[in-house]
């Protein structure tokens, strides 16, 4: 899967096997036989990949091809899937989104909303610190 998510995220940045190598430190054959699966590139390696290509080493490792559909502008935006409501209100936020976000047992998350766009949940320390700066005129 490494292979095929790394041709098509260095040809959605426009980048030649030759410019992807050169940004990593390896030959341009080297590019070549990941993308074809005759090799595959270390975790050092695979992390300059994710890092270079603006991805996650989750998403340049694990990620279905087609979830790596976008346009410029959309890399960092997820799906991560339904959840359903319980009882009282609570949910599962899915692990592939807990991984990314780095969200882990007792973290505070603050929940917005609107009403026209839905809710969305955003870490309480960094909305406090952002509020702040606000407050504080930056």
């Amino acid at each position: 899967m490494i292979g095929k998510n790394l041709q098509k995220l260095r040809k959605q940045n426009e980048l030649t096997q030759e410019a992807m190598a050169e940004l990593v430190g390896v030959a341009r054959q080297t590019i070549a036989k990941w993308e074809t699966g005759e090799s595959v590139p270390d975790l050092e390696m695979a992390g300059k990949l994710a890092s270079a290509l603006k991805v996650s080493l989750d998403d340049l490792t694990n990620a279905p091809e087609n979830e790596l559909d976008g346009r410029p502008g959309m890399r960092g935006k997820h799906m991560f899937g339904v959840v359903t409501v319980g009882d009282k209100g609570q949910i599962v936020i899915p692990v592939r989104a807990r991984r990314v976000f780095n969200i882990n047992p007792g973290d505070q998350l603050m929940v917005l909303g609107d009403e026209n766009s839905g809710i969305a949940l955003v870490n309480a320390e960094f909305f406090m610190s952002v509020a702040e700066e606000i407050r504080n005129g930056y």
